[in-house]
């Protein structure tokens, strides 16, 4: 299953960037944001929204952005879910893959589209992403699972997601009973994960050299951006303010207070400035 081919990849300045807390929060746009994509727009420039949410299709991640005037392809989107149908397909050897799935439509969907057989019949996989069907037999089935062979692989850690009402449990919360009780830990392969980085820079066909990460959170974005060899660029307009980045020992290449003071145009890559 794994492509030997090897595809040139390009130079030119491209932007991976985190959607919540960056571009809106919740159903609300953040300052700066519509001017920001029209700029990645009319300058030609490449981009990706990332997220680690796997329950979302592109599809639907499409439509959310535009009922708050944001109108981009499919195409532009990036998931935590994609990146693991991506990660499964480079590593497994044989031609029938499967696995049981505790997941969202997102996840089911791109798994189905990589060809990922999903079945509770002795799986290759147990894999956990968002969803909102989640049930004590569905946790007993994934650890009987497990502990007969399955390889555990959940789509990302985050512990809680933002809802209307406030944090709410996602993926790293529904994948802590499994692990307690079969004592075995999942792969995630969501942010900070630099696979996640691999797979949204590959989509995109640009080298990291020359690629900016654009977030809103030290612990995943900025140091999987890092960790990536991208230029990373947080923004205050999420969870992260600049007392709590001084405080961790990476930082970031560049702070700016929201995605509407980036110049795609003139800001320069790690490349870039040390070739200057």
């Amino acid at each position: 299953m794994r492509n030997n081919s090897v595809k040139k990849m390009s130079y030119d300045k491209a932007f991976i960037i985190d959607m919540d807390g960056v571009i809106n929060n919740g159903k609300s746009l953040i300052s700066g944001a519509t001017d920001f994509v029209g700029k990645l727009k009319n300058g030609g420039y490449k981009f990706l929204f990332l997220t680690n949410n796997s329950y979302h299709t592109p599809e639907g991640l499409q439509e959310r952005l535009a009922k708050i005037n944001i109108k981009v392809s499919k195409e532009c989107f990036y998931t935590s879910a994609m990146a693991t149908a991506s990660f499964i397909l480079y590593q497994m050897q044989k031609a029938r893959i499967s696995a049981y799935v505790i997941g969202g439509k997102g996840l089911i969907k791109e798994l189905k589209s990589a060809g990922i057989k999903i079945t509770r019949h002795k799986p290759d996989y147990v894999i956990v992403g968002e969803t909102e069907d989640y049930d004590f037999l569905t946790i007993r089935e994934a650890s009987l699972l497990i502990q007969e062979g399955a390889k555990f692989i959940a789509t990302n850690q985050d512990i809680t997601g933002p809802s209307r009402r406030g944090p709410v449990p996602a993926c790293g919360a529904l994948v802590a009973p499994i692990e307690k009780a079969t004592g075995v830990s999942p792969y995630f392969l969501g942010k900070p994960n630099p696979a996640m980085m691999y797979w949204a820079r590959k989509k995109l066909g640009v080298h990291s050299a020359n690629c900016f990460m654009i977030g809103d959170r030290m612990d995943t974005d900025i140091v999987g951006g890092i960790e990536s060899g991208m230029t990373t660029c947080l923004v205050l307009s999420g969870v992260t303010t600049k007392k709590m980045a001084a405080r961790f020992p990476y930082q970031p290449d560049y702070i700016f207070n929201n995605v509407g003071e980036i110049d795609p145009a003139t800001i320069l890559s790690r490349r870039e400035r040390v070739a200057g």
